[in-house]
């Protein structure tokens, strides 16, 4: 074992896309700390009817975020392999999505004023949330320094973001400012992100130049035309993580969903660890896939390994702790989120799993076999919302929410013969097959 870890530490290659990942899991890991803090602080401070109601907001503007969403992936794939169009590249695929974030602010204040439930008032919160969506354009900086694994100018662009945001959160909590003060704190979030992006890439992209950096037409269908699988991808995904707080609220109240989203804070906060993982391991796969497809394929077992031992390390003892957790952190007005806890943290074993499995999808050409399951399993937990919800409450909304990553990121690869190899492999991890074949080979 020390042998390998000496191997480890004398490999280039390996040491520089662990330092990498352990930029964006310092400053994840920190997130947290402080996110959940200041959070659990809010919601003491909001009650679970306001909270709930931020909560529902945010999840509201989310589900139309997918029409700029869907490029993630690909561009970063784009920088990599055409380093000489890089600043075209992202010219173009900013101006995408600022199309794609201004028609997704226009279809969330058209549909919000529709709800019946939502007042004036409600209305003018919305709208401030989604507004700042627009700032989400300025994340194609991020996807460069992803591809040139050049993660730490992220994490201090994200760092100063959660510094500014905590300081001024605070200070609202401590002057008792109404519920509109910490909406507008979504919209000053994104707006620093973006001008921490804009600084470091501008300050140390030292081959940054302006006149390349131009709308091309050629790019902008190739971006469409690979993304639009991702694209509906995107829009399941916030469907299928967004819809249940969204139907809570229709259904029951934002009260129920201030108890729903204090538990799916908890569970939802360790996401950022396979993306992490992922995003910083992306460019070794596809070199691996350039180099040699037993190395390709070994490095796609392992990170699905990885994902699965994360996951159910996480999951089993926030299982039995769940109830002294959410007193812990939220206090006794919000004791019904303990059961929905215990529910939903399972649903991050498939969320680790998905996030794998997207990878592989990206790098076999494979995105409209994501799009498809993702669409099939955001089908089935509106279904199940609905038949759940009325007779089991916001538990009901936490298993629906599990059986639906179940499906999007595991149970549904079987269904097509492309994607039943990434079934197996995955199968394998969950069984520890790989594990174990390892030590009986060993002994």
């Amino acid at each position: 074992m020390i042998t390998e870890l000496k191997n480890l530490q004398n490999n280039k290659g390996f040491m520089k896309y662990f330092k990498n990942t352990s930029w964006l899991f310092t400053e994840r890991i920190f997130r947290i700390a402080i996110g959940l803090f200041v959070s659990m602080w809010m919601a003491r401070y909001l009650g679970p009817d306001k909270f709930g109601f931020l909560s529902y907001t945010l999840c509201f503007v989310g589900l139309l975020g997918f029409i700029a969403a869907g490029f993630d992936g690909i561009v970063q794939k784009e920088l990599l392999n055409n380093e000489k169009s890089n600043d075209e590249v992202m010219a173009t695929a900013f101006w995408l999505k600022i199309i794609g974030n201004l028609l997704g602010i226009i279809a969330v204040f058209s549909i919000s004023k529709n709800f019946t439930s939502n007042d004036a008032y409600e209305n003018t919160l919305i709208l401030i949330v989604a507004s700042s969506t627009i700032f989400h354009s300025f994340k194609v900086i991020d996807y460069y320094f992803q591809a040139k694994v050049m993660s730490k100018f992220t994490v201090y662009a994200n760092i100063i973001s959660l510094f500014l945001s905590t300081v001024v959160k605070i200070t609202l909590i401590l002057n008792q400012a109404p519920l509109i003060a910490f909406v507008w704190v979504v919209f000053f979030d994104n707006f620093i992100l973006a001008s921490g992006f804009i600084y470091f890439y501008i300050k140390y992209n030292l081959t940054f130049r302006i006149k390349n950096s131009k709308f091309n037409g050629k790019i902008a269908i190739i971006l469409i035309r690979h993304s639009w699988p991702l694209m509906l991808t995107s829009a399941a995904i916030m469907t299928y993580m967004s819809i249940d707080q969204v139907m809570i609220k229709e259904m029951i109240n934002s009260e129920a969903v201030g108890q729903y989203a204090a538990a799916a804070r908890i569970s939802g906060a360790w996401n950022f660890i396979p993306t992490a993982i992922a995003v910083s391991v992306f460019s070794a796969l596809i070199n691996a896939k350039k180099k040699s497809e037993n190395l390709y394929q070994t490095r796609i077992q392992k990170l699905n390994d990885i994902m699965v031992w994360i996951s159910l390390a996480i999951a089993i003892p926030v299982t039995f702790l769940s109830d002294k957790i959410i007193e812990l952190l939220y206090g006794s007005q919000y004791s019904e989120a303990g059961s929905v806890l215990m529910i939903h943290i399972w649903s991050g074993v498939f969320v680790f799993l998905a996030v794998a499995n997207e990878r592989w999808i990206i790098c076999e050409n494979l995105q409209k076999f994501l799009a498809i399951n993702t669409i099939i399993a955001a089908i089935v937990n509106i279904g199940l919302n609905y038949i759940l919800i009325p007779k089991f409450g916001i538990e009901g909304a936490a298993w629906a929410t599990l059986i639906s990553y179940c499906l999007a990121g595991y149970l549904c690869l079987l269904i097509w013969k492309k994607t039943r190899i990434s079934f197996i492999n995955l199968t394998k991890s969950l069984l520890l097959i790989t594990v174990l074949k390892k030590n009986i080979d060993g002994t």
